[in-house]
């Protein structure tokens, strides 16, 4: 489409084939709106969204450039409210300063005088950034609600600007998560209960997302849900900060924006200074990923760990190719300075004078060390502009390649290989248990130039299950590892066997499983045991009334945690977590799906749960983990027995 008679609208020719090979200038927000309608109508546009992140890349600018973390100017917000959902008060805190905010009268004037009162509070106190726990889902959405009921402007942002609602939704791994959106002009809004979700893709470690379980996680929990949230935003945000420092983007879109589309920006700031055309994502096909075994069952001692350093970036860096779409060979350099950067700041968080200077520079480190290690992953992603399927599957063909040799030098010195995964070996020495640097030496020649292999721990014990599932003693914290030792899907009274029958193994439990597992076989038999210990939480993957729309047109696959979803009132969102139990069969309901039940609708005589059924799953986990048992099952108890 022709845009060049466009008023208010000039259009620049760009170097290069690239599919995106004219750049709009428009002078005004009305013209670039306008050419963006018409653009999009015709499926021709490529544009930088916010306008912020825009006008940061046409200048090189940076947000927040001399500004550390401890100056930043953060408000933590909670709620108080009646149960008509009228707000009564309001509890702030910024920098370390208190204050609270009470409804005058308990009458729709006094609410909307309050509210009148928050937005000339956030004038006044003017933070930077708006956070607490839950804020997208619970406080700010409801302020919002009670705003509109009384007439009263969200005032929220800078300069008296309004703050802006809509319905979003954020990936967090293999789960969606529905939230409405605040943005607030001028301020970050940051909701830490995203971030802790965010958090745990990799960790895979909490039990819950509340801001209780989370704080119990991270080990700042307190009676003050101020001090909780703004301890949590202290853990996770500088990560986030230090993006905002690295990439042309807001602070607010730090937290919720993937690292794909980060990249990106680095990439079209490069291209945009030079005039090149951009090219459109590409397709990628399947590929083999990275190299992952668990060589031995059961419980080991003298066990270490040894990781090659950034192995995929450095092989990138040894390999010095660029995607095949990068005309102007932007990939390798960019990922080379960003290492550089990294160095010094990791030397710097080791020798800063102060504690505040250490902890910046940690924070700034562990920024750009996720930033490098996302490289590769930007490669093998479709949506990614400068994609490339072929370098990727070669990246990881060559890392694979690497860990065999590895594995194989191990073994040759007698070393028992337990673990391999991507970039990293556990394994069993007595021999080099003490002398971890003397090993590592050793197998130095194995490794090509630029790649660095790192010793990065001992532990006395590991208990192995099977590949990505294991156990780590370290004489002090035993560290679970894969969803058959630790899932937030796993009934509470499993988990605990769970937990003991590992304590055993590494030697913290004196006492067998055997008599815990004989006690709950008692106790569900005769249904004493609480129905908390045996329901099972799971975070929904889509919303009730998208679920149940599709069951309506298709009628499967059902599942439990969703149909119990429907039997709440109100009904949760997507991405929250339901806790269901089973009943018990009855004609035509034979299926889990069909026999879920919230547990806050549980009812021992009209609705108990099925003893049966998790009998059955006692038995399972038992089956399960014979291995580690001085015995295997062999055919019903007593109590079984009875039961049939």
């Amino acid at each position: 489409m022709d845009h060049t008679h466009l008023a208010g609208v000039s259009i620049e020719v760009l170097k290069g084939e690239g599919v995106f090979r004219h750049l709009a200038h428009a002078q005004g927000a009305k013209p670039f709106e306008t050419l963006l309608r018409q653009a999009r109508d015709a499926g021709a546009v490529d544009a930088i969204r916010p306008l912020e992140s825009e006008f940061l890349l046409q200048r090189k600018w940076r947000l927040f450039r001399d500004v550390p973390f401890h100056a930043l100017r953060r408000c933590q917000l909670d709620l108080r409210w009646a149960d008509d959902g009228r707000i009564q008060g309001m509890e702030v805190s910024t920098g370390g300063k208190r204050h609270r905010l009470l409804a005058e009268k308990d009458d729709d004037g006094g609410e909307a005088e309050l509210l009148l009162r928050f937005n000339a509070w956030l004038a006044d106190s003017d933070p930077d950034v708006i956070e607490g726990h839950g804020l997208f889902t619970g406080p700010l959405d409801h302020l919002r609600e009670r705003a509109r009921q009384r007439k009263v402007p969200c005032l929220w942002g800078r300069f008296g600007q309004r703050a802006s609602f809509r319905n979003s939704r954020l990936k967090a791994a293999e789960r969606w998560i529905d939230y409405t959106r605040c943005d607030a002009p001028g301020r970050a809004v940051v909701d830490t209960q995203l971030l802790v979700q965010i958090y745990d893709i990799s960790a895979r470690e909490l039990s819950g997302y509340g801001r209780a379980a989370a704080a119990e996680y991270f080990g700042v929990g307190s009676d003050d849900p101020l001090l909780e949230s703004k301890a949590l935003g202290d853990l996770l945000l500088p990560t986030y900060f230090e993006q905002a420092r690295a990439f042309p983007i807001l602070l607010q879109d730090a937290t919720l924006r993937g690292q794909t589309s980060k990249i990106d920006l680095l990439f079209q700031e490069a291209y945009y200074h030079a005039r090149q055309a951009l090219p459109v994502p590409p397709e990628i096909a399947p590929f083999e990923g990275g190299y992952t075994r668990s060589f031995h069952e059961g419980v080991f001692r003298h066990v270490l760990h040894f990781d090659v350093a950034s192995l995929y970036p450095s092989l990138l860096l040894a390999m010095g190719r660029n995607p095949s779409s990068d005309t102007l060979g932007v990939f390798i350099p960019l990922l080379r300075s960003l290492r550089e950067y990294r160095l010094q700041y990791k030397q710097r968080a080791r020798s800063a004078p102060t504690a505040e200077e250490r902890a910046e520079a940690q924070a700034r480190q562990t920024a750009f060390k996720i930033l490098i290690n996302s490289f590769y992953g930007y490669l093998g992603f479709s949506g990614a502009r400068f994609g490339d399927g072929e370098l990727a599957a070669e990246v990881t063909r060559r890392g694979r390649e690497l860990l065999q040799a590895l594995i194989e030098e191990f073994n040759r010195l007698g070393c028992t290989v337990l673990e391999a995964d991507t970039d990293g070996i556990y394994l069993s020495s007595e021999k080099f248990a003490k002398e971890p640097e003397v090993l590592l030496d050793l197998v130095e020649g194995v490794l090509p130039p630029g790649i660095e292999l790192e010793y990065d721990g001992h532990y006395e014990a590991m208990v192995c299950y099977k590949a990505k599932n294991y156990a780590l003693y370290d004489g002090k914290e035993l560290t679970l590892r894969g969803s058959a030792f630790r899932s937030r899907a796993m009934e509470p009274f499993l988990q605990r066997l769970t937990d003991h029958l590992l304590g055993h193994l590494v030697g913290l439990e004196a006492e067998s499983p055997e008599s815990l597992w004989q006690t709950y076989r008692n106790r569900i038999a005769t249904q004493a045991l609480p129905v908390g210990e045996l329901a099972k939480s799971e975070v929904l993957s889509q919303s009730p009334d998208a679920y149940e729309r599709l069951m309506a047109e298709v009628g499967k696959p059902r599942r439990a945690s969703a149909e119990a979803a429907l039997q709440l009132s109100p009904r949760p969102r997507m991405g929250e977590r339901v806790s269901y139990y089973v009943t018990a069969k009855r004609k035509g309901r034979t299926s889990d799906w069909q026999r879920a039940r919230p547990v806050s609708a549980y009812d021992p005589n009209s609705a108990p749960y099925d003893p049966h059924y998790y009998l059955e799953k006692l038995d399972d986990w038992k089956t399960r983990y014979g291995l580690f048992l001085p015995q295997a099952p062999s055919g019903p108890t007593e109590t079984q027995t009875e039961l049939l």
